[in-house]
């Protein structure tokens, strides 16, 4: 009777071989989209963005085939985009890359080249011949480090002052309520150009004028948390010990405030990434000739969208990567470390 037992069969599960044929389509699409000259610009993006819709179609089934219904590839996406800038960022000096802001030394060089995504210039050539990838690398630089400078900034002065307001509450937690809430109630850009107007546009003085959009929303989540752990056990049993305050604070509620107020400090990244850029394209943040992502968008205001759209869309496409990784990481880590979320 065994030899007439149905044999288990030994072919691909069916989401095995949809997932591989879409990562491969996908791909093929990609690089053919990406690399193919006799395409304009606006059809070798639409190309390009087919295949990586098609590749991400396909890693998402591999992916939940080997790791689980839970895989989400757009996470891994995000995050593997953060890691690869931050790598080409750092070692940015050391790369073959062409000249990204002395025009003097590119007299010789292709003005408004299109992007072949080979040869000396991947990503093409602006109005003076400067290299748009090197230009949108060095660029990365300067608005990750003025945004991740407000961040911490807005979150160490934010996180302090929620967590002071939050524990000794009473007259203390109405002054800091009204100073946060005159603060949110004058609009953002309103804010930024006031200040741009005062200080010079350098690197520290605009981390300094972005943090100051950081600072309510941390107070308000540092304060929230701190209410909630502050009538804890562990913390009814050290002040029952005889800790201070300062020890209270440092030692109970910190860790509890900390995970929330860091994965809210990566959402805000990718806000105060958009902030630089509009205070750069607007001309109030760093100037030309140092490299930020909006003042190289700003290059392409007017006729020169029209003739030449990489200018504009170089640049626009690391920032959209750029802000939709860090939303993607900052809301994963949100789900999983903020005690307000709601987990399904």
């Amino acid at each position: 009777m065994s030899d007439l037992a149905p044999r288990t069969r030994t072919a691909f599960p069916p989401p095995l071989l949809i997932g591989a044929a879409l990562a491969v389509v996908g791909l093929v699409l990609l690089v053919f989209g990406a690399t193919t000259p006799q395409l304009v610009t606006p059809a070798k993006a639409a190309v390009a963005l087919l295949g990586l819709g098609l590749l991400l179609a396909g890693a998402s089934r591999l992916g939940k085939v080997w790791a689980g219904p839970g895989f989400d590839v757009v996470f891994w996406f995000g995050a593997a985009w953060l890691l690869l800038l931050g790598l080409a960022i750092l070692c940015a000096p050391w790369l073959p890359l062409a000249e990204d802001r002395d025009v003097a030394s590119t007299v010789a060089e292709p003005v408004f080249a299109t992007p072949t995504f080979t040869g000396g210039h991947p990503l093409g050539t602006n109005a003076f011949g400067l290299d748009l990838l090197a230009r949108s690398l060095y660029g990365a630089r300067s608005s990750l480090l003025i945004s991740l400078s407000a961040v911490a900034l807005g979150t160490v002065v934010g996180g302090a002052i929620g967590m002071v307001a939050g524990y000794f509450q009473k007259s203390v937690d109405r002054v800091v309520g009204i100073a946060t809430n005159s603060l949110l109630a004058v609009p953002p850009l309103i804010l930024l150009i006031a200040l741009a107007t005062v200080l010079q546009p350098h690197l520290r003085n605009v981390a300094f004028s972005l943090a100051l959009l950081t600072i309510p929303g941390m107070v308000r989540l540092a304060r929230a948390t701190t209410m909630a752990y502050a009538n804890r056990e562990f913390v009814v049993a050290a002040r029952a010990m005889g800790a201070g305050r300062t020890r209270i604070l440092l030692r109970e509620l910190l860790p509890n405030v900390l995970l929330p107020v860091l994965s809210l400090a990566v959402v805000m990244i990718s806000v105060l990434v958009v902030a630089e850029a509009s205070l750069s394209f607007l001309g109030l943040g760093i100037q030309p000739p140092e490299p930020t992502w909006g003042n190289m968008i700003a290059e392409g205001e007017g006729r020169v969208f029209e003739e030449h759209p990489h200018i504009v869309l170089v640049p626009g496409a690391f920032l959209f990567l750029t802000v939709f990784a860090f939303n993607v990481v900052g809301e994963k880590a949100r789900g999983r470390w903020d005690s307000r979320s709601v987990k399904l």
